[in-house]
């Protein structure tokens, strides 16, 4: 049955409109995203496979759009899915930004994770803060796989000073998933340290993104 057949107050849309976004599931805010479902196949069906094609919403959410890719979601549903994830994206950049200082591990990494973890290539940045570790910019600066001769440091120091940077949280991503830091990442990681030490900017941590949580190099003891 059609959800345009349904009692209107089980319906998602008039859901959302009198009773407000908490009372949906995640499969029935993306069927008001999808608009209408497919035959045989209702919208809200439709949000509960790509939910289960992803593993969750959160692998979705840092998915890029790239892998949406269901029987039934078309171009102009793709493009409103993409469209809600990168807002969603944007809103988590923007909170970051918008609070008082980064106190722990945990507040960098959610979003670091968000800029990198659904990356198929592996990306190396720096997240630029001020001197009371409040965020200015976040800026990705080399592609590939990560190593000494990959990072150049000089590069790094012109994007502090661009920045007018008093601190950094560097970060990479993992594409394969493991969140382990390698030999490569620590050895930058002290290049990076001695190089920005001589322009007077701290290197906080060194966040590496895989599939599951961040794994942060201080927190390790590596840094």
């Amino acid at each position: 049955m059609s959800i345009r057949n349904w009692p209107q107050g089980e319906r998602p849309r008039e859901k959302l409109l009198t009773r407000g976004c908490a009372v949906l599931s995640d499969a029935e805010l993306i069927a008001v995203l999808l608009g209408s479902g497919v035959p045989g196949k209702d919208a809200i069906a439709l949000g509960r496979e790509l939910l289960g094609q992803h593993g969750g919403l959160s692998a979705l959410l840092n998915d890029p759009g790239g892998t949406i890719q269901l029987r039934g979601i078309g171009p102009a549903k793709r493009a409103r899915l993409i469209a809600a994830l990168e807002l969603a994206r944007r809103a988590l950049s923007e909170q970051l930004r918008e609070a008082p200082a980064l106190s722990n591990p945990r507040d960098s990494g959610e979003y670091l994770r968000a800029q990198l973890r659904h990356l198929p290539y592996e990306v190396f940045g720096c997240l630029f803060l001020d001197n009371r570790h409040r965020v200015l910019a976040f800026e990705e600066l080399f592609r590939g796989t990560i190593d000494s001769a990959s990072v150049h440091p000089r590069e790094v120091v012109r994007a502090c000073m661009r920045h007018n940077a008093s601190a950094v949280i560097l970060a990479h991503n993992h594409p394969s998933g493991m969140a382990e830091p390698s030999e490569a990442d620590r050895t930058i990681t002290r290049e990076l340290k001695d190089a920005l030490q001589l322009i007077d900017v701290r290197v906080l941590d060194h966040l590496v993104i895989g599939s599951g949580e961040p794994v942060s190099m201080a927190a390790l003891g590596l840094m």
